[in-house]
């Protein structure tokens, strides 16, 4: 009888220790949202109030930005990732299919390789506009972003930045193109390409292409970064979210 009291307890102790845990890691994003409809201010000494929430989710937010730049920015970031491989445009597709026809399919890789060497080149270059977008969200962006979707942020970025993105990539990945041999590259495909009989005259824009692609690719991996955030922010161990996220 000791034995089954003994057991029963033990087993009520465990179904209330994860019960707490449960409600432990769920209730950040509660609380931040009850205190968003409320003050700005702390409720108390200890307890994160709306402006701090703000800050901390803002500070969340930059971390993923930078990380995104930094994973696409890399060497492979764009040509080793299935997900954002930047392929060659829908209108060399028959410049492929003839230079393949003849021998000279790797003319056509080394051009692929190379427009996404050039995204990589580019994309750091992001990372100031991600800051300077973040410094600029109001109490009133912050909240709605806040108890918007999961990827309500991401959302929020592409409609204010790509305008900027694309007027700021335009030179960078002109000049990339250029440095990583893809306007060369180009320039051989189609002059190998012109070389063959009754083949119909094909133009495409290098630079508007990978200008696109490479927004979308950093836009694919920035809402993979903030649905992470909103499940687990802690993950990121600066002080304030461990401040603001922590287990209460």
């Amino acid at each position: 009888m000791k034995n089954l009291v003994k057991t029963s307890c033990l087993i009520m102790m465990i179904l209330m220790l994860t019960a707490s845990y449960s409600i432990a890691a769920d209730s950040w994003w509660e609380t931040g949202l009850k205190l968003f409809t409320t003050s700005g201010e702390s409720t108390t000494a200890k307890e994160p109030g709306a402006l701090d929430i703000g800050k901390a989710f803002k500070e969340a937010l930059s971390i993923g930005s930078e990380n995104v730049v930094n994973k696409l920015g890399g060497v492979d970031g764009f040509n080793a990732d299935p997900a954002v491989h930047i392929p060659l445009p829908a209108e060399l597709d028959k410049v492929k299919k003839m230079l393949n026809k003849i021998g000279m399919s790797s003319m056509i890789d080394d051009l692929e390789l190379k427009i996404n060497r050039a995204a990589e080149t580019a994309v750091p270059k992001a990372k100031d506009l991600f800051i300077q977008s973040i410094s600029e969200m109001t109490f009133d962006d912050v909240k709605t972003i806040y108890d918007g979707p999961e990827d309500s942020a991401t959302k929020y970025f592409k409609s204010k930045m790509s305008p900027s993105l694309k007027k700021e990539f335009t030179p960078i990945v002109e000049k990339s193109l250029s440095e990583v041999g893809a306007v060369q590259a180009y320039d051989s495909v189609m002059g190998q390409y012109k070389s063959l009989p009754f083949v119909p005259d094909i133009k495409s824009d290098l630079t508007n292409h990978v200008i696109e692609k490479g927004i979308d690719g950093i836009f694919y991996y920035l809402a993979k970064e903030e649905a992470a955030i909103r499940k687990d922010p802690v993950r990121q161990t600066t002080e304030l979210l461990k401040n603001v996220f922590g287990a209460k």
